[in-house]
């Protein structure tokens, strides 16, 4: 029979082995969302580029901390070293290849180098026209998309289309690309929210427009609305005013050979851009 302190001995193995497993599984399990998370954030790492401004610092070396703009062709002088290519390469990237310069020229026996972004001025996307606030933008992560840069520009204005016009380099030739971005998110074409390149341009331009003028509460000029027709536009423009009529309202629209045509429209017909309305005075 064995005494009660072997028997606690015994309980004690078991129940480390138990502790092992169970953490073992745990581990187990959490390693696809681990390497996920690491995956995730390695792509969306910021990639340095012309202009950028970097402060580099190596542990225990203070005579090899520099603060260095990343030149035109992507490339930093370094102490010891001589020029460095870090541009497109990403932070922590860079880091390593300083540390592995200065090891394999038996400079610093185990470097370990860190690198701060002091200045984003290389990886910039510029977004002109109809936006709230126009003007170049950085791309704070290699997975920018266009809306994250049209967001960072305010949006798109009062008076800007939903048609955003996309210039870049692709593969090495010049791209350009009209993106309705109404019809990318009410069908999800994701593959139109494009990611974003260092150089590329945004370009939103001014929303067709329609004039309506005459006996209306509200002349002036107003966007047009996807299918719009005649009696949304005069609802638009405030509706009738008491001595307007809705016999004989004349659409004054421009014609392919550049000269105005003068329509009798109906209220279900569609309005074009440029369109000019004009509401008549009742004579009864």
């Amino acid at each position: 029979m064995r005494g009660g302190g072997d028997t606690f001995g015994e309980l004690l193995v078991i129940a480390r082995h138990l502790l092992a497993w169970f953490m073992a599984l745990v581990a187990f399990s959490l390693f696809p969302l681990v390497v996920l998370g690491q995956s995730s954030e390695k792509n969306a790492e910021y990639l340095l580029g012309p202009g950028d401004v970097i402060h580099i610092s190596v542990f225990q070396n203070p005579d090899l901390t520099l603060d260095a703009r990343v030149s035109e062709n992507g490339t930093i002088s370094y102490p010891l070293i001589g020029a460095v290519r870090v541009g497109g390469n990403s932070i922590s990237s860079a880091e390593q290849r300083i540390a592995k310069m200065l090891h394999d020229g038996n400079f610093v026996v185990s470097p370990q180098v860190t690198i701060l972004l002091t200045q984003i001025r290389g990886n910039q996307v510029a977004v002109l026209g109809q936006v709230n606030k126009p003007g170049r933008f950085p791309l704070e992560t290699a997975d920018t998309k266009l809306t994250d840069v049209l967001a960072e520009a305010g949006g798109i204005a009062p008076g800007g289309s939903d048609i955003v016009v996309f210039a870049g380099v692709r593969d090495g030739k010049m791209a350009h690309r009209e993106i309705d971005l109404d019809h990318m998110f009410s069908v999800g074409e994701s593959q139109n929210n494009l990611i974003m390149r260092a150089g590329d341009v945004l370009y939103v331009r001014r929303a067709p427009m329609f004039y309506i003028y005459g006996e209306v509460q509200h002349p002036g000029n107003y966007r047009v609305d996807r299918n719009m027709t005649l009696i949304e536009a005069l609802a638009v423009g405030g509706g009738l005013t008491p001595k307007g009529t809705q016999r004989g309202i004349q659409v004054h629209r421009r014609g392919p050979d550049g000269k105005v045509q003068l329509l009798d429209s109906k209220l279900d017909d569609p309005i074009q851009a440029e369109d000019v309305i004009y509401v008549r005075e009742s004579i009864f």
